[in-house]
């Protein structure tokens, strides 16, 4: 993948969304595709593909089509995927296969991985369960590597990590940055700071790419933080991964500043593991694993207003999801590209 170049405004190779499209017949009833100002990419883990799809729920792309995976090569259980800065390229994490791929989003290919499929472990070219790998805007990709309580920095076209920020162990606890207690995400924050999520303990950390803490907080009444990411200044969306799951805005003194979480009804949610900000009308999108599908949610009237995939019904179909386990936005609107731009 090489190093992957900042293009502001950049154009997407997807078509913006037209004003006043009519929901698709695979969108749930009720859905308004002008709540969303481009196309959604989805991790959609337990049907191991990665889908885009537009407002108005048709799929304009999708991996691995038949011929796409080389002799031998093999694609499973997507847990999280996010496009690349300059938007040429999606960052794949395959947790349960130890695996992180880059796939070129022109050719269909996996142009680069780390990782032995299968076989998790510690050493060069190992992982043990990663999560949310992203590349930065140097090229380099930093990932979550749960079970080795560590976060782990890589370079495309190497096998030997860069560096390493926590022990390397599989004693997890929160004591950043010698360890972390099972951390489950490190994301890139507008400051180029990184924004780290311990499950055990229920941490979120700010940190310099060198390891220095910041500040730590809990997010308030979150029994499983998952994939904490910016909203603003001082501002931080965490998904609780929990039956009936959660959505929490909180600042990094530790206050609630907004909740979404019905305990029942057609709003609940069930293990939900990544919600990410729509930077355009402050809705939130979220995958919403176990309900198998993927929402937008209103905070000021917290209602859905978009949803592609059945709640609780898993399937292949066009309109239908597996365990959706990640999202992210259609370039420019995607969250490695909003925040490199700073």
């Amino acid at each position: 993948a090489g190093a992957a170049h900042v293009a502001a405004g950049r154009r997407s190779r997807f078509p913006a969304p037209v004003k006043g499209a009519k929901p698709g017949p695979n969108l749930a009833p009720g859905s308004d595709p002008s709540v969303l100002p481009s196309d959604v990419l989805i991790a959609d883990r337990s049907n191991n593909r990665l889908l885009i799809v537009s407002p108005t729920g048709k799929t304009v792309w999708s991996f691995p089509r038949p011929g796409d995976l080389a002799p031998g090569q093999r694609f499973l259980i997507p847990d999280d995927a996010f496009f690349s800065p300059d938007g040429r390229y999606i960052i794949a994490t395959e947790e349960d296969d130890q695996v992180v791929s880059i796939i070129d989003l022109a050719t269909h290919r996996i142009v680069w991985r780390y990782g032995t499929p299968g076989t998790p472990g510690s050493g060069p070219n190992h992982l043990w369960n990663p999560d949310d790998a992203m590349i930065l805007p140097d090229g380099d990709v930093v990932v979550a590597d749960i079970k080795n309580c560590s976060i782990l920095f890589l370079k495309p076209h190497q096998q030997v990590p860069v560096a390493r920020i926590g022990a390397n162990t599989n004693y997890c606890y929160h004591q950043p940055p010698l360890r972390f207690g099972s951390p489950n995400g490190a994301f890139p924050l507008k400051d180029h700071n990184l924004l780290v999520t311990e499950i055990n303990g229920d941490w979120v950390d700010e940190m310099t790419p060198a390891g220095k803490v910041l500040w730590s907080a809990h997010p308030p009444g979150a029994s499983y933080p998952s994939d904490t990411n910016e909203v603003g200044p001082n501002r931080y969306l965490t998904a609780d991964y929990s039956n009936p799951g959660q959505v929490i805005e909180f600042n990094r003194q530790g206050q609630l500043l907004w909740r979404y979480g019905p305990a029942t009804g057609p709003g609940s949610m069930n293990q939900p593991s990544l919600c990410v900000p729509v930077p355009t009308d402050g809705d939130v999108l979220c995958n919403d694993d176990l309900n198998d599908r993927v929402i937008v949610i209103d905070p000021r009237t917290n209602k859905i207003v978009w949803q592609y995939g059945h709640k609780g019904v898993p399937g292949t179909a066009p309109g239908y999801l597996h365990q959706p386990d990640g999202v992210d936005l259609v370039p420019p609107y995607s969250l490695d590209i909003r925040n490199a731009k700073n």
